[in-house]
């Protein structure tokens, strides 16, 4: 169906994309892809670090950890709109917009820190009510609590993120990851096990390790942005006079941005709760198997990136050839990864479980559900380079909705009927997830071949109008 959508005219758009784009896109993803790897790798090593103490401590981390990025990631996506402000204004020259956005991107950032913040303690306060067992809940309060104070540093983090990948910024942004995941890992040897003197904490030393990262992070984008805006001439004083104007822009184009990445994220959460009502043992599979899959998923969340930005840099040039052919080269790259992550899957799941846990019923659970992960990996994949594609064209619209239909109108209540209605488990809502997955790709692949088509005709009917001789005047 995929290649279906991807016929005629659109493989041969693919194929001058492979000549033109390729090199500028590989040169933008892969600090972006390593950038989202060691994100994720964060979570991995917390996951890694307390799955040595026992899986209860690896169920509230997962609990702990998804939903606190069910809530988080809605302020993160509202900040996504500024890949299509600065990048459009960076391809059209205009800095002096660039650096306003980058301004009202952190005062959004405050803004959304105080309501968020808000919202986790109300979960950490109530997470019983959520029907997760009492001895995964007992460490998922403590894991949570010491990771709502990262909430804050994150979104300013990724305002500056935003503004400097928009510009092909990328290698500080890769260099800074890589910087915490030492931090977070040192404070996690410390802070879990007890080390050097500290007090062995377990999962709540995980989340405190996470948060001092998250804080570093912060701190090291914004000595560097600083640094580069002194070196560009720009100097420190930025504009901050607040214009309601452009605030209400980020937001107009951030708001469905937030919704589409709160639905995928959420429906993912909502899995690990679904799975905390299951034995720990599924519940600790469910979690290694989607830090694996979602290991994989980083690199072409980093193509999208990429994608959003040579698209809107393109459209700043009033290039909509070049859109096109950044999109679909991004698409390319995207699912020739994950085409070689299922692989990998299917051919090595207990190895990749094993980097997790030893565990035994761990272990089987976990190798079942790396099967059914390399089954959606191609559309997780496509579906996430699509989406930034979009978003660098100004549509972050028809993302929200594509991922509203498939994940939560049909793939989450399939899974759930197939885990506890059924008695497939959580294999059952791995199933869901899968099925998802495969809507959303296919639905987004086709609006962005008609979208990519749709700017090519409209600027050659405006070129052709603009060049037609005007009638003489009388």
């Amino acid at each position: 169906m995929v290649a279906g959508l991807m016929s005629g005219g659109r493989l041969q758009i693919i194929r001058e994309g492979l000549h033109a784009e390729l090199a500028p896109m590989f040169r933008l993803a892969w600090p972006v892809a390593m950038a989202e790897l060691g994100w994720m790798a964060m979570g991995l090593v917390d996951t890694m670090m307390v799955g040595r103490v026992s899986a209860v401590a690896i169920g509230a981390v997962s609990i702990g950890t998804n939903l606190f990025f069910a809530i988080a990631i809605f302020g993160l996506g509202m900040l996504l709109g500024l890949d299509y402000l600065v990048a459009r204004a960076f391809g059209a020259g205009r800095m002096e917009d660039a650096r306003r956005a980058l301004v009202h991107g952190a005062y959004l950032s405050l803004l959304l820190a105080v309501g968020l913040t808000a919202v986790l303690l109300t979960i950490v306060s109530n997470l019983q009510v959520l029907g997760i067992q009492p001895e995964v809940a007992r460490e998922a309060v403590p894991y949570m609590r010491a990771l709502v104070w990262s909430i804050l540093p994150l979104l300013l983090y990724a305002t500056l993120r935003r503004y400097l990948q928009a510009m092909g910024l990328v290698r500080a942004v890769m260099v800074a990851l890589v910087t915490a995941n030492l931090i977070n890992a040192f404070v996690n040897w410390v802070l879990v096990f007890g080390n050097l003197g500290f007090p062995a904490l377990g999962a709540e030393g995980s989340g405190w390790a996470t948060t001092i990262a998250r804080v570093y992070l912060f701190l090291y984008l914004l000595a560097y942005t600083a640094w580069h805006e002194v070196r560009s001439g720009a100097g420190l004083v930025l504009p901050w006079r607040f214009e309601l104007q452009r605030l209400r822009e980020i937001v107009r184009l951030g708001l469905p941005a937030a919704l589409q990445t709160a639905l995928e994220v959420g429906v993912f959460a909502a899995a690990a709760v679904l799975a905390g009502r299951l034995s720990a043992t599924q519940l600790a599979a469910h979690q290694v198997a989607i830090s694996a899959a979602a290991m994989t998923f980083m690199v072409p969340l980093g193509i999208s990136t990429a994608a959003a930005v040579r698209v809107g840099q393109a459209m700043g040039r009033i290039d909509p050839e070049g859109a096109g052919r950044a999109g679909w080269t991004a698409l390319f790259l995207g699912a020739a990864f994950m085409s070689g992550a299922a692989l990998a899957f299917i051919i090595a799941p207990r190895a990749i479980i094993r980097v997790f846990t030893n565990e035994t019923t761990v272990l089987e659970t976990g190798v079942a559900l790396l099967g059914v992960a390399a089954i959606f990996q191609l559309f997780d994949g496509l579906q996430v380079v699509a989406t930034g594609a979009l978003r660098g064209a100004g549509d972050t619209r028809t993302p929200m909705l594509a991922n509203f239909a498939g994940h939560w109108l049909l793939g989450l209540p399939i899974g759930y009927g197939l885990c506890f209605w059924l008695g497939a488990g959580v294999i059952g809502l791995w199933i869901g997830l899968c099925i998802g997955l495969t809507i959303v790709a296919v639905v987004l692949i086709t609006v962005w071949s008609l979208r990519s088509r749709a700017l090519v005709q409209d600027h050659a009917v405006r070129h052709a109008t603009m060049s037609e001789p005007q009638p003489a005047r009388m």
